[in-house]
């Protein structure tokens, strides 16, 4: 994401300036909390006012409260870029940040004001962003961003089947699915985007040689192939047909992120991340393929998508993002590896504790109190850059 070439006159406070800055705090804000909050309520059983199932609620706020948070942050910050017009700034953008909050205590508190009302006021936010995404591509004309709108649809309609079904069933499966299965997708399209390109312009700097392969038609095979099995998933999580979908859309994009040559690129923490996080789309598939013919636990291949491709893609996007957009050096210090770390460790752990039910405990623990310790670390390294104006050159 290119600096935006067109500001309004903006005198405000320095983090209504531009869309990351307020939803990359206040999503890493949340992240940890939440996390701390389902730790608790896992090891102690105490129920906080909502009407949603515990797990459930845990669910919820990490696929419809921080991952909207940040895909925000991210496209209130894109879209200028790729529409050429300009970013939501000041008292509107304010606006939306106390919808989304409100949101998230609609949502604790769904027991006290009643699930439709906590419905309504979380589900508001998306619909707003699908408003703001498709506003911002038919006023710039920018249609080869229409793959965006559809996917934030997705999301917003995840949201509505994960409240509807919460309410009805008890349990919201096909709402967590379709979320995650919306998030991926994302990742698979905004990915493919950003890491080649990112790749590529560290490496002719510095590294000249072997480059990431263009986008083509086996880039098109891949998202394809990841499209049809992200919706045979949805649909059906266990058949078998299911399962070989998912092998091998898992093939197919580790062969594509081998294409986009991260191994040349090791050097640079901030680029390597990005390949790293990436990864964890293709393990994703592979692990959920697998569970389909009851060969691993389904919740190692859904954690390898959650806590390692969305968990990592997040901060690598928003650290990057924030350097970039705020006038400082693209370069990962060391609290910033640290941060990376501390979510790799979060990953590995939420998945082998899947793996290794004998030692789920100690291994839940390990891997909630790394997430914490990651985005918690975001926003203590961050938060005093998004809060203050961009430097000077």
């Amino acid at each position: 994401m290119a600096p935006v070439p067109r500001l309004r006159d903006y005198q405000g406070p320095a983090i209504l300036s531009y869309g990351f800055r307020p939803f990359f705090l206040l999503g890493a804000l949340q992240s940890a909390l939440a996390m701390a909050i389902w730790l608790f309520l896992w090891f102690r059983g105490a129920g906080l006012p909502t009407a949603f199932a515990p797990r459930d609620w845990h669910v919820h706020e990490m696929l419809y409260g921080f991952v909207p948070a940040v895909v925000t942050g991210f496209l209130l910050t894109a879209v200028p870029n790729w529409t050429g017009r300009l970013p939501l700034q000041g008292g509107p953008l304010l606006g939306l940040v106390l919808v989304w909050m409100g949101g998230r205590i609609a949502v604790a508190t769904s027991a006290l004001i009643g699930r439709g009302a906590a419905a309504a006021i979380d589900v508001g936010f998306l619909v707003l962003i699908v408003l703001f995404v498709a506003r911002e591509v038919v006023a710039g004309r920018n249609w080869r961003n229409l793959p965006v709108l559809a996917f934030v649809t997705a999301l917003t309609l995840g949201n509505v089947a994960f409240h509807v079904e919460a309410a009805s069933t008890g349990l919201a499966e096909y709402g967590t699915r379709i979320g995650l299965a919306a998030a991926v997708a994302l990742l698979m399209m905004i990915g493919g985007r950003i890491i080649p390109s990112f790749t590529n312009n560290w490496l002719a700097r510095n590294n000249p040689g072997r480059l990431p392969v263009p986008f083509g038609r086996f880039d098109i095979l891949c998202v394809a192939a990841g499209l049809v099995a992200l919706l045979a998933w949805c649909a059906r999580p266990m058949a078998e047909a299911t399962g070989a979908a998912l092998l091998a859309a898992g093939l197919l994009h580790a062969a594509r992120l081998a294409r986009w040559a991260g191994d040349r690129a090791m050097r640079d923490r901030l680029v390597l991340i990005l390949h790293v996080a990436y990864a964890f789309v293709p393990a994703g598939f592979l692990l959920l393929g697998a569970a389909a013919f009851d060969l691993v636990p389904e919740t190692a291949g859904i954690h390898a998508w959650t806590g390692g491709a969305i968990g990592t893609m997040t901060l690598a996007v928003m650290s990057r993002a924030t350097l970039g957009h705020t006038g400082r050096a693209l370069a990962a210090d060391g609290p910033t590896q640290a941060i990376y770390g501390l979510v790799l460790l979060a990953a590995a752990a939420r998945i082998c504790a899947a793996l290794v039910p004998s030692a789920m405990q100690g291994l839940l623990l390990v891997a909630g109190f790394a997430w914490i310790g990651a985005f918690l670390g975001f926003a203590l390294v961050y938060g005093p850059i998004v809060g203050r104006p961009r430097l000077r050159s």
